[in-house]
């Protein structure tokens, strides 16, 4: 979906596909048949934005066969659904019963990680459209924060300056340019914006920025001016933003809350819980995270005895339909992601113009909240894309056909 801004720009907003996991190019283009179109026909719209999630076989198989990226492209086409962007953060494995963990290799100081991310940029030089001539590749935020050195850190800031290289002699090649946004996530090395401002700053290079994950920054308490202003005067790139949604208790304390917190504790993925609590640290349970936050590695853990304060409020690491808050007593962070796309397009000029809807965790809200088959996911998923074009159609953007 396209959108013209105020100031005749074009702002993009489009799903992420990793909600729909598929290891090969084979069940890539099967995700196109069996879901992206369907979503695209139930907004009755004859474009449809895909963030399109590539595990290393598929991307493999794409970067490796020229006739095989064709042959993708022509597929895209047919179906109405546009790239502009990728999610190059789960490597594999994102399909997988249990990903807790995983998904967080290769990373940064890993080779690996580099030619992927590489890999996938020159796949996406081929897959945008005729008209557009700029890219986006969100990312691990360089590594989980145990067993990341100074020898590491110093590998990955290496790793990132050789990829910008690439970037350029991808544009000198080809014409299109192609950045990449490092995703603050709970728990990373860069767990917050302000985490990324150094390594981003040390790196040095317009074409290395920051993805903006809304339901991360809402988890780590972030509030949004204060987090996009200091990218702002550090000189970091929002290159796009996810939208997405946390899980919010506003009473963890009470016995009814943790009974509803309990439902979402789940096996596949890493809910990283949050909370600012106004203790004496000597009395507050949890790992010290970030400036005034305690938290835990998963929901479950929070929930164990007093694993966490619970005298002010917390925030899980759990991607919430945008639509549909949680019922009583939990809710959402929908007012976060609306404060921070505020900033990034209702202003003069958009700070960034590539926008995705990322709730890859339909599968994994308690069972009576899944979708049941492949129609009523396409609802929901529309239902998401319905209230992002809402939202930035009172910010004063026009949708495009």
């Amino acid at each position: 979906m396209r959108f013209r801004h105020p100031d005749g720009s074009t702002v993009h907003l489009a799903y992420c596909t990793n909600v729909h996991p598929a290891e090969t190019l084979d069940g890539v283009l099967a995700q196109l048949r069996d879901h992206c179109e369907p979503v695209r026909r139930r907004l009755g719209r004859d474009r449809l934005g895909i963030g399109l999630w590539l595990a290393k076989d598929a991307a493999r198989a794409l970067v490796t066969d020229p006739a095989a990226l064709r042959g993708l492209r022509c597929e895209l086409e047919r179906r109405g659904l546009e790239v502009v962007t990728l999610n190059g953060f789960p490597y594999e494995g994102f399909g997988a019963e249990e990903v807790k963990y995983r998904v967080y290799k290769p990373d940064w100081a890993d080779p690996e990680r580099l030619e992927h991310t590489a890999a996938l940029a020159r796949v996406l030089a081929g897959l945008l459209p005729d008209d557009v001539t700029e890219g986006s590749i969100s990312t691990l935020p360089l590594a989980w924060r145990t067993a990341y050195d100074d020898a590491r850190a110093e590998t990955a800031r290496t790793a990132l300056r050789t990829l910008a290289e690439r970037l350029d002699a991808l544009e000198d090649l080809t014409g299109r340019s192609v950045r990449v946004a490092l995703e603050p996530e709970p728990g990373c090395v860069v767990e917050t914006t302000r985490d990324a401002i150094a390594p981003l700053t040390a790196v040095g290079h317009d074409r290395i920025g920051i993805c903006v994950d809304t339901c991360h920054l809402a988890t780590s308490f972030e509030d949004p001016d204060t987090a996009l202003d200091d990218l702002a005067r550090a000189g970091v790139p929002v290159v796009k933003s996810q939208l997405s949604a946390a899980l919010h208790a506003e009473q963890p304390h009470l016995p009814e809350v943790r009974e509803a917190l309990a439902a979402f504790a789940e096996p596949r993925f890493l809910h990283q819980t949050r909370t600012s609590p106004a203790l004496d640290p000597a009395r507050a349970g949890g790992t010290p995270v970030a400036a005034g936050l305690r938290g835990t590695d998963d929901l479950d853990e929070a929930l164990a005895g007093d694993a966490l304060p619970d005298t002010g409020p917390w925030r899980s690491h759990f991607h919430v339909p945008l639509h549909a808050a949680p019922a009583a007593p939990l809710t959402s962070t929908l007012p976060v992601l609306t404060s921070v796309l505020t900033r990034l397009v209702g202003g003069p000029h958009p700070l960034t113009r590539h926008l995705e809807v990322e709730t890859y965790t339909w599968q994994a809200l308690p069972p009576e909240l899944r979708p049941r088959g492949r129609a009523q996911l396409a609802d929901g998923i529309a239902a998401e894309l319905t209230l992002a074009r809402d939202l930035l159609t009172d910010l004063g953007l026009k949708e495009l056909p």
